[in-house]
């Protein structure tokens, strides 16, 4: 597959879209666009980005960027420079979605991790998704419904949804 068949090709999701700014206390969690991951995929580096930014992983996230696509990976803004990169791989299915996420040394430790999943998190809560992820930072947020290995032998976590009333 091309690069050009990889960037920027439009999203068809049947569900509903997470909003393009998800922010927290500290972080911003910004859609990678088609002209930051061309930079990424390029080996370009922007003056709005961590010295150590993009990772290997955040590189490869970036490969997966769709224009339009609000489940697609993000940047995790810490102060003015992104840190790192966050999304899902895809919309949801069946309710559920898996979620990636990784930080620049520097970034780890303070709990940036934890917050960009919540926030994540809060949004998917609020259009009815489960994610799935590592275990510690998933535990952090909330996931304790262990639910054994998947046909990969990866272990699954989930994270119930919150009960809705009414209005």
């Amino acid at each position: 597959m091309t690069e050009d068949a990889v960037v920027g090709e439009p999203a068809v999701s049947p569900v509903a879209s997470l909003p393009a700014l998800i922010s927290s206390e500290r972080l911003r969690l910004i859609p990678i666009s088609a002209a930051d991951a061309a930079d990424m995929l390029a080996g370009r580096h922007q003056d709005r980005w961590h010295p150590d930014y993009p990772r290997r992983d955040d590189v490869d996230a970036a490969a997966m960027v769709r224009a339009g696509d609000t489940w697609g990976p993000r940047h995790v803004v810490l102060g003015m420079l992104a840190v790192g990169s966050i999304g899902c791989f895809g919309p949801p299915t069946d309710g559920e979605t898996e979620v990636g996420y990784g930080l620049v040394e520097a970034a780890r430790g303070g709990g940036v991790a934890t917050e960009a999943l919540r926030a994540l998190v809060a949004q998917t809560d609020l259009v009815g998704v489960r994610l799935r992820a590592s275990v510690r930072v998933l535990a952090k947020c909330g996931f304790t419904e262990l639910r054994g290995s998947n046909e990969d032998g990866d272990l699954v976590m989930a994270r119930p949804l919150p009960v809705r009333t009414a209005p």
